[in-house]
């Protein structure tokens, strides 16, 4: 069974691999999120060129709050499956308060290999096709607190999963 899942954006398509084995109840969960509909119509809220793209934030749906993005999630956690795999280019990985167990519904994708996040932030995948499109995303212009400007470019239009 193939174990995949699709960003839809408007530059084009995100395609990942999840690693089930390696971070089984973080990918179950993004899973689960995807197929509700959750991710769908969020954006790309903090864009830092060289390091990351990170979105999945509920609060991004409000583009007149910019304020609380960044801090909104699914309503409920994920404990930290950290894992042999390093924080390379492409990676999925999921973002978290200052509590190793506070992952939600954010993630991000690495945009340079950025190992000193390893043992600290769960991999849970791989951009296996459109890392263009990742850079597309990561060269929008953004604000003081790397807040995209054009949010409709930052969207992630459809998110697909395969079961």
């Amino acid at each position: 069974m193939v174990n995949t899942g699709t960003i839809k954006t408007e530059f084009g398509d995100i395609t990942v691999e999840f690693y089930s084995d390696d971070a089984p109840k973080t990918v179950e969960n993004f899973k689960k999120l995807a197929k509700i509909g959750f991710y769908d119509g969020l954006i790309f809220h903090r864009i830092v060129p060289g390091f990351v793209i990170q979105g999945g934030d509920p609060h991004t749906k409000d583009t007149s709050n910019k304020v609380k993005w960044g801090t909104g999630g699914p309503g409920w956690n994920v404990k930290a499956e950290f894992n042999k795999n390093t924080h390379s280019r492409g990676i999925l990985s999921m973002a978290r308060s200052q509590d190793p167990d506070s992952a939600g519904s954010q993630f991000f994708i690495i945009l340079k290999d950025s190992k000193f996040l390893d043992g600290k932030y769960t991999v849970f995948g791989k951009v296996i096709s459109g890392m263009d499109i990742v850079d597309k995303i990561a060269a929008i212009r953004t604000d003081s607190t790397d807040a995209p400007i054009d949010t409709e470019q930052a969207k992630m239009i459809k998110v697909a999963v395969s079961d």
